[in-house]
């Protein structure tokens, strides 16, 4: 059986993929957030999204603001890092509150399953990603064919839980007995260097302290051997009701389209696709 994953390009990714063959990731990754960008119109609410693809992105509207082929954008920022990045791109910025609607969300994606539903956050991002980007009448994810995994959990990278800080010992408990008798279940606080925030994690523990997201929250990173079988949405639900949990990292039925940067190309996977069949 063929992957799920092996949709045809859209004619409109041709020239963007003839261009790609023989580039770097990350050049497959710029051609995919190229093409995302054309999407983006005049007068738009945009949702800027957070990490190296998404920086791709944000420059080329900047690019495009600069030379007058765009005007009147605002952008909502999904991280600190997106908003300063937006702002030295001088992107105008907003937020939910002015612009409960946002018209198109771009951002990358950790994970990407068969029925487009994602795992975020590991960056700590996962709160304000979800809030922006489930208020978008579009999200388009970009990604290269590395994030492409047949079951969420499966691929041995951590789905991120974002906790608050009080009592964080007590959560990690309660998520702990939710997946009690999960073979191969995991779970730990997830740590960094206390001489940065960013991604640079240590296993000394006289130079760790707990990560710490743009909200001031905690993160707890869940591992599953196997995956996670069952009901995701049901699975949502119950993490969601763990007193301390304030947001996990499945985005689930959010993205409307997703991009996918491969050697050979891009392809285009869409919901409207997805129920065509292809």
């Amino acid at each position: 059986m063929g992957s799920p994953f092996l949709l045809q390009p859209s004619r409109s990714l041709t020239e963007e993929a003839m261009a790609a063959a023989g580039q770097s990731q990350d050049d497959l990754k710029r051609i995919a957030a190229l093409r995302a960008v054309e999407l983006v119109r005049s007068g738009m609410v945009l949702g800027l999204g957070t990490g190296s693809t998404a920086a791709h992105a944000l420059d080329r509207i900047c690019d495009l603001l600069r030379g007058g082929d765009l005007r009147d954008i605002v952008g909502i920022p999904t991280s600190e890092w997106a908003a300063a990045r937006a702002a030295a791109a001088n992107i105008p910025l907003t937020d939910l509150a002015a612009h409960p609607v946002v018209d198109l969300s771009i951002d990358g994606a950790d994970k990407v399953d068969p029925a487009l539903n994602l795992v975020k956050g590991r960056g700590g991002s996962l709160l304000r990603e979800k809030m922006v980007e489930g208020a978008s009448r579009r999200f388009v994810v970009i990604v290269d064919d590395s994030k492409l995994v047949s079951r969420l959990g499966g691929s041995g990278l951590a789905i991120p839980v974002e906790v608050i800080p009080f009592g964080w010992a007590l959560t990690l408990r309660r998520l702990q007995n939710l997946f009690d008798g999960t073979p191969g279940f995991n779970l730990k606080l997830c740590t960094a260097s206390i001489n940065t925030k960013a991604s640079a994690f240590t296993e000394k523990e006289s130079e760790i302290e707990p990560f710490v997201t743009d909200n001031k929250n905690y993160i707890v990173d869940l591992f599953f051997e196997d995956g996670i079988h069952g009901d995701l949405q049901a699975i949502s639900d119950d993490l969601l009701r763990i007193i301390g949990v304030v947001e996990h990292g499945m985005f689930l039925g959010l993205a409307t389209s997703v991009i996918v940067a491969r050697k050979d190309g891009v392809v285009l996977m869409d919901k409207e696709a997805k129920s065509n069949g292809f």
